[in-house]
């Protein structure tokens, strides 16, 4: 066994562009002699090949600090392990913590959101060490559905997913009661197989925000079998009172009842059937429709194009077509052609049906460009816009969130009211929608468009448009004018006036 892990061993060396001119100094190597025993040296290797598969070749030399780190807390112990599974996990968190304490470095570090909140996180060298330690963890041959992390890859079924969010776990663990979260997760697996994950992990959300209510007001519950109309009674009283948004307490309860619904049915429990009503499901709370005015699209757009270039094109494309963000971040490579001169664009919907309509030959440009990029950079695709870590999927909706998030941040850029802006790509349909409003179409061309298979959002757009509103109330009133100030002729001098003010 060489005492050595070189960079060039690793296949995110491989990946980096011209890495032996950015890494060819005599530090290119993880030194393993650093570890007390072979067996750790061996363990450790493994890790940092299986580490360099996953992540950029400046994160491994990052980690570099906290391996000589751990190294560090591990010689101030009197008697080191043979091996990194000679102690569990929290044996190598305490030494971990007792090193720190020692050089005064704090437990917890600071962390700025997207959003520009402050919070705490366990320390850089505390997760390192637990990661190492867990993927050194003996194979687990628990069979999937019986374990309380569930890896959706190890489950031996098909999972449905939107492909612009990246789902790898649910986590049942938070279901504090032994039985109630066995019996959950029969149910979800039933749930895994017709629903999509998204669906699933609202309805896991329910059931964590329910089992925390029993935990508090009901500890002796432990199964559904002790469910029962008086008890869930309480439960609605208690979330229409403890302010939450009527929107977030009608998905909770309607995705609580879907739940225990299947457990009823899978399970015979009769106390389960009819255990919701109707009324049980409060109504939502409509949110204020709103629209980005040319003035914010204008301040918004002068700050993206500062971006990355292809997350500044994905953005404009995103507005030029009007369609939803899942739907421009799956675009395919093949989604232009030519019809009658003009340019059509294929839509492949990941909500509803796929769809094709013109662009101008500008927008038809901007898409080529795109394309020719994630060709000379990735080559053969199947999206345009792609992960850069796994270019056979779409990039991820969060990659791009973040990337505008941290940009508003830095310029602080405010919307007409004075606010920060927020991050809502749907805004930038809706505008899509009432520009084609104020264009005169008719509501069917809107419709088809903006991708719907029916005609009734199409209101919401007309409603939205104050400059349209205001235009057709001109008119009206100019034409009502008009027709008056004809009525008018014969009425004698008397009227001669109004004539006049008109």
């Amino acid at each position: 066994m060489a005492d050595k892990v070189y960079y060039s061993e690793l296949q995110c060396y491989a990946d980096e562009k011209e890495p032996e001119r950015r890494y060819s100094d005599n530090s290119n190597f993880y030194d393993l002699t650093m570890l007390p025993t072979e067996t750790m040296r061996e363990e450790y290797r493994r890790y940092l090949i299986s580490r360099g598969k996953q992540v950029s070749m400046k994160t491994i030399i990052r980690e570099k600090a906290y391996y000589k780190k751990l190294v560090g807390a591990m010689t101030a112990v009197r008697k080191t392990p043979k091996s990194f599974l000679s102690w569990d996990e929290g044996r190598w968190i305490q030494i971990t913590k007792m090193w720190m304490m020692q050089n005064r470095i704090p437990f917890y570090e600071p962390k700025i959101s997207v959003y520009g909140t402050k919070s705490y996180k366990t320390a850089s060298l505390i997760r390192y060490v637990r990661q190492l330690r867990r993927f050194l963890e003996p194979k687990d041959d628990q069979p999937e559905q019986e374990k309380d992390i569930w890896r959706l890859d190890r489950l031996g079924i098909a999972i449905e997913e939107n492909p612009i969010y990246q789902t790898d776990t649910l986590n049942f663990t938070k279901i504090t009661q032994d039985g109630i979260r066995e019996e959950v997760k029969k149910a979800v697996y039933l749930h895994l197989k017709y629903e999509k994950v998204g669906t699933v992990q609202t309805e896991l959300t329910s059931l964590r925000r329910f089992s925390q209510y029993l935990n508090r007001a009901k500890p002796d519950i432990q199964s559904c079998t002790q469910i029962d109309r008086a008890l869930l009674e309480e439960y609605l009283i208690h979330t229409s009172t403890n302010g939450s948004s009527g929107k977030s307490n009608s998905t909770s309860i309607m995705s609580l009842r879907r739940v225990l619904e299947t457990i009823g049915k899978t399970l015979g429990y009769k106390n389960l059937e009819g255990l919701f009503i109707n009324t049980d499901i409060p109504s939502e709370v409509q949110p204020k429709f709103k629209a980005y005015s040319d003035a914010e699209l204008k301040r918004l757009n002068a700050h993206i194009t500062k971006l990355d270039v292809q997350i500044t094109r994905c953005l404009v494309i995103h507005q030029m077509l009007g369609t939803r963000i899942s739907d421009t971040l799956t675009l395919r490579r093949d989604c232009l052609k030519k019809q009658n001169g003009l340019d059509i664009i294929r839509i492949e919907q990941v909500k509803t049906h796929t769809y094709e309509k013109p662009i101008s030959a500008e927008l038809a440009v901007l898409i080529r460009k795109a394309i020719d990029y994630t060709e000379e950079q990735y080559g053969e695709t199947e999206y345009i816009f792609v992960d850069g870590q796994d270019t056979s999927k779409p990039l991820k909706y969060g990659t791009v969130k973040n990337k505008v998030l941290r940009l508003i941040q830095q310029e602080d850029l405010r919307d007409d009211d004075g606010n920060r802006f927020s991050f809502n790509t749907h805004m930038f349909r809706r505008s899509y929608g009432v520009k084609l409003t104020e264009l005169h179409l008719d509501d069917w061309t809107i419709a088809k468009l903006l991708g719907h298979s029916n005609i009734n959002s199409v209101k919401h757009y007309r409603k939205m448009s104050n400059q349209l509103l205001a235009d057709e109330t001109r008119r009206a009133r100019e034409e009502q004018t008009r027709i008056l100030l004809e009525n008018l002729d014969g009425w004698g001098e008397d009227y001669e006036q109004i004539r006049k003010d008109g």
